[in-house]
């Protein structure tokens, strides 16, 4: 018989809606059950394409025996950790405190009925291994030590909530004088930390970390324009060594090095979540929307730089397969895929070579097994082949004693048998949530690619997740609190009110979207969530951010996340986005509360600058602010301007090309047409120039850091 989380919409419930297990989902019958039946809780956090998720759903909540001892013992809840990030981020942190580990999926943490975490971990296993007790008996165990040990359970638990009151960001007694310390201090780490031979950051596992290359690229771009220079870098090559110290460059190597790799889909476009080796060959499988939507940006970013092909490539294949496979008829694009099929973690990925040799010509197969690498010993759990780049065309040309063009063509003929091939295959499952945040990221990525390449049909897929989200997920409201954003929906389902990095990441969305194409509405969505920001989340005795509005059900802990994580912090594109629409409408109240949310962090970022890229480049544009470009004439001549000025990289630059006839405009934007010719306005700050008449006057301009 289905459990209560066959009601849910969330996709990783309803996984466990069969299981013995007595779950139930995060609310007020689960808390006053383990209330009134004084049990404790057990509190399983997951997500739909987690490996290990399913891996311990297998081994245990689908055994009776160990359901029997789950329920006997325990009120068990199940949470989706993309519905319920603000649970996740306090079990998450109270692990790390109770186990001095750092965390993960499935997070399993034990509590008391008021909430307070006792003990925990992540992955057990049903039978002891790993060095791990066996699930049966830590249940048991648990259980005894709840019931004999009450007086320590209590201890421990306001121990913990103490010690998140104590990492909560506190605000300064003095204003910082800010500077470009942290800033040059980040770099220098992200330096010390650079993997000169295989890109990235770190060690294994390594993550792609969009944030920490958007920093490095706009370092560079700062540097070039303090020497008034603008022009592409055509040197600089996805495939060129790395150089430690060169933010472009680690930036661009780091990109070329994923584009190559296994972490990158070869045959159908889109990133993996991570690789789990150094040399980004073997990845997690799982895809997820909040890698793919930034790295679409800064894979645009870095081919606006350098104009390599590759990059060009990369963007083409990630923009078709987030249209292809990850948006829904309605517009707003799913969660994930999952990492397994048919339950083997990369089964629909990888490839023998005899599966290879099957279905390629003997000249196509001479192209595609050096070129991805099947000539070499098998990478994948030692009799299977998952495909990346491991040799140019140029060498496999001159071996087999063919024209590169000829090559090309082999190569291209078979991906397009070998994706077929693999179309046929079982599907990973697919997480048809739709998440506000995630979407978010999704829009300002696609918007981006869609300014620099120039690709109608990308930018009406971001404007279709926009309409779904306004449509679905945005209420209007009568009251104190005049709208609402919701974080979820799924089967025409939207639910749970909205966290941070639901406001914040649509905000910078919106700004990146109104740069794209301009309507007055997108600005006066951006207006509203603005307000709802300050209304509902902005510490006004503090500064910054919390993670839940003021109107959020009472938890042990409210955080105010500053650091970036997969994602950026919430507080740092919080500040961001306010501050670029505050430079647009000319709204002071947006400008100081993002000052003031640097004030709050400016400690975190002298101490752990590269830990928040995010609140970094905030700091940047709070110190240099960006230039404000606004475009007035005819739409045919505006769009010529446009398409030279969105193909330069200018990070610092915000540049709006609002048609003929647009009304209820700030005063910031509401600059004269001339009906025969373009006219820029160009303003940095309180400064402004006069109009500007021909565009290259105003490119000249634009390859300095300030005006004047």
């Amino acid at each position: 018989m289905p459990n209560r989380l066959v009601h849910e919409t969330s996709p990783y419930l309803q996984q466990h809606a069969g299981n013995p297990v007595d779950w139930y989902a995060w609310g007020e019958d689960a808390l006053q059950a383990a209330r009134a039946q004084d049990k404790p809780i057990l509190l399983s956090v997951g997500y739909s394409a987690c490996h290990w998720c399913h891996v311990m759903a297998h081994e245990s909540f689908e055994d009776a025996a160990v359901a029997a001892l789950m329920n006997r013992y325990f009120i068990n809840i199940k949470v989706d950790r993309e519905e319920r990030p603000d649970l996740d981020q306090i079990y998450q942190l109270a692990h790390q405190m109770i186990s001095q580990r750092s965390g993960g999926w499935p997070l399993t943490m034990f509590l008391t009925p008021e909430q307070k975490p006792f003990f925990g971990g992540t992955y057990f296993p049903k039978t002891p291994r790993y060095g791990l007790p066996g699930f049966p008996e830590l249940l048991q165990r648990v259980a005894q030590f709840y019931q004999s040990e009450r007086a320590q359970i209590a201890r421990q638990g306001e121990a913990i909530v103490a010690g998140f009151e104590r990492m909560q960001a506190v605000s300064p007694a003095e204003r910082a004088a800010f500077s470009a310390d942290p800033i040059d201090l980040a770099l220098e780490n992200l330096t010390n930390s650079f993997d000169a031979r295989y890109g990235g950051f770190g060690a294994a596992p390594k993550f792609p970390h969009p944030t920490d290359l958007e920093l490095c690229l706009r370092r560079h771009a700062s540097m070039r324009t303090q020497q008034g220079a603008l022009e592409v870098t055509p040197g600089a090559r996805g495939t060129e060594a790395g150089r430690q110290g060169d933010p472009l460059n680690m930036a661009i190597y780091t990109l070329g090095r994923m584009a190559v790799g296994g972490i990158y889909d070869q045959l159908g476009g889109g990133f993996c979540r991570y690789s789990v080796d150094a040399y980004w060959l073997i990845p997690h499988f799982e895809k997820m929307l909040y890698d793919n939507g930034p790295l679409l940006a800064r894979y645009s970013d870095a081919w606006a730089l350098t104009r390599d092909p590759l990059f060009a490539e990369v963007v083409e294949e990630t923009a078709v397969w987030t249209m292809r496979e990850m948006q829904s008829p309605e517009g707003g694009c799913y969660s994930s895929l999952d990492a397994d099929s048919e339950h083997e973690e990369g089964k629909f990925y990888v490839w023998t070579q005899q599966q290879v040799r099957a279905l390629l010509s003997d000249t196509e197969y001479a192209v595609c097994a050096p070129f991805y690498g099947l000539d070499r010993e098998a990478n994948f759990e030692g009799s299977q082949w998952h495909l990346h780049v491991a040799r140019g065309l140029d060498d496999i040309a001159q071996a087999i004693g063919q024209s590169v063009e000829k090559c090309g063509g082999f190569l291209a003929s078979a991906r397009v048998k070998l994706y077929a091939a693999r179309e046929q295959r079982v599907r990973p499952g697919r997480d048809e949530k739709i998440l506000t945040s995630w979407n978010a990221l999704m829009i300002e990525g696609m918007a981006r690619a869609a300014r620099v390449f120039g690709r109608p049909q990308w930018l009406a897929s971001a404007r279709e997740s926009l309409d779904f989200i306004r449509a679905t997920l945005w209420r209007e409201k009568q009251g104190p609190a005049r709208a609402q954003l919701l974080a979820t929906a799924k089967d025409g389902r939207a639910h749970l009110n909205a966290y941070l990095d639901d406001y914040a990441f649509l905000l910078s969305a919106l700004v990146e979207l109104m740069q794209a194409e301009f309507y007055g509405r997108d600005l006066e969505f951006a207006v509203d969530l603005a307000e709802v920001l300050l209304e509902q989340f902005y510490d006004p005795d503090a500064g910054g951010f919390f993670f839940t509005s003021h109107d959020h059900e009472k938890l042990i802990h409210r955080p105010k996340p500053g650091y970036d994580s997969a994602t950026p912090s919430g507080n740092g594109v919080a500040a961001f986005a306010l501050q670029r629409l505050g430079h647009i409408t000319g709204e002071s109240r947006y400008l100081d509360a993002a000052e003031r949310t640097l004030q709050l962090f400016y400690p975190a970022l002298a101490q752990h600058p590269s830990a928040c890229a995010s609140l970094l480049m905030t700091l940047e544009e709070a110190m240099a602010p960006p230039r404000v470009v606004v475009l007035r004439g005819p739409e045919d001549q505006m769009r010529q301007w446009r398409r030279i000025l969105d193909q330069a990289y200018l990070p610092a630059t915000l540049i709006l090309a609002i048609a003929p006839g647009t009304t209820d405009l700030p005063p910031v934007l509401a600059k004269p047409v001339v009906a025969e010719a373009v006219n820029a306005w160009v303003c940095q700050g309180v400064t402004c120039l006069p109009p500007v008449e021909t565009l290259e006057t105003l490119l000249d301009i634009l390859k300095t850091d300030k005006l004047g």
